[in-house]
């Protein structure tokens, strides 16, 4: 990289700057302190607000988000960066939402978004409270229950896609049923309460809803996996999103899967452990975002390392 012409880049990105050598000092865009504690390194690719913590890997995200389109195309160049024209095969399989199904709630949907929560939902409540789930979050994930019918005594949480539209639910037991979980026959194929997602912060895949509920902005896979060509691989990608990823403790194939793709398409990974835990459902959220802010960052070399050690 011209390290001369990444500098004229990320001038008329960010502004002025402080050369130190080993890392370029601005205001941050994210705070915007008025010192310049915004350091840069060209070296290691990576960025870190010593007062807000705003930090990341890829200093092309930056530009991305905070310069304009002619920026953007000028750090590709000099990044040598073939931009998506060399994922060609992933958007070549069909638009995103593309023939896109829609699902109906059952008709003995109950709210648990309301002031008063009626006689009938009172186990339920107790069950998402028991699980640490806060009111901010039935309103957020737009919860409620069904107190009969097929989905009798169980949770449902339903999914949103980009126009709002209910693309699935989950819905789990909250009486002690043998099956915890009894699903809508329709594809998982989709992109988990994707209405809800910003796809310009860091985004935690994880395996289930209630995982979801503790990360925040987070996506579950429903127990399935991250397949070449799915609507949510395509989003990542397209919008060069920050992943960290936190399957539970008993997933290590599947998560190396996950991981072995995400790195083909270049995507900035961090690894949170949830060893101690059943998975990230049963986590506080205090201990889980400790556990983020420590997350391992990942690249090619860290995954061959992973795929060595699960063989010893």
């Amino acid at each position: 990289m011209n390290k001369k012409e990444a500098q004229k880049i990320l001038y008329e990105t960010l502004g002025h700057y402080a050369d130190k050598g080993s890392e370029l000092l601005f205001a941050c865009p994210s705070c915007d302190h008025h010192k310049r504690k915004f350091s840069v390194n060209l070296d290691k690719n990576a960025y870190k607000c010593w007062v807000c913590d705003y930090h990341g890997r890829s200093i092309r995200r930056l530009v991305r988000r905070f310069g304009s389109y002619i920026q953007l195309q000028k750090w590709d160049r000099i990044s040598h960066r073939t931009d998506l024209e060399r994922f060609d095969e992933l958007f070549m399989e069909g638009v995103p939402g593309e023939g896109k199904t829609t699902v109906q709630l059952p008709e003995e949907f109950i709210s648990l978004c309301s002031d008063k929560i009626p006689a009938t939902g009172t186990y339920a409540y107790r069950y998402l409270n028991s699980r640490g789930i806060t009111k901010a979050d039935i309103l957020k994930w737009k919860i409620g229950y069904c107190f009969s019918g097929e989905y009798r005594n169980r949770i449902i949480i339903p999914s949103f896609d980009d126009d709002g539209d209910c693309s699935y639910f989950i819905a789990r037991s909250y009486t002690g049923d043998s099956y915890k979980y009894k699903n809508p026959r329709s594809s998982k194929d989709i992109v988990f309460n994707e209405l809800f997602i910003n796809w310009n912060e860091d985004l935690t895949i994880v395996e289930g809803v209630f995982d979801a509920l503790v990360a925040g902005n987070a996506v579950p896979i429903l127990g399935s996996t991250l397949r070449s060509g799915s609507d949510l691989l395509r989003k990542i990608v397209y919008n060069d999103t920050p992943i960290y990823i936190a399957m539970d403790p008993d997933a290590a194939k599947k998560e190396r899967r996950i991981i072995k793709m995400l790195l083909e398409y270049d995507i900035e990974l961090y690894k949170i452990d949830v060893t101690g835990y059943e998975d990230v459902g049963s986590m506080p959220k205090d201990v889980f975002r400790e556990r983020k802010n420590n997350a391992s960052f990942i690249d090619r070399d860290d995954y061959l390392l992973l795929n060595l050690l699960s063989a010893v």
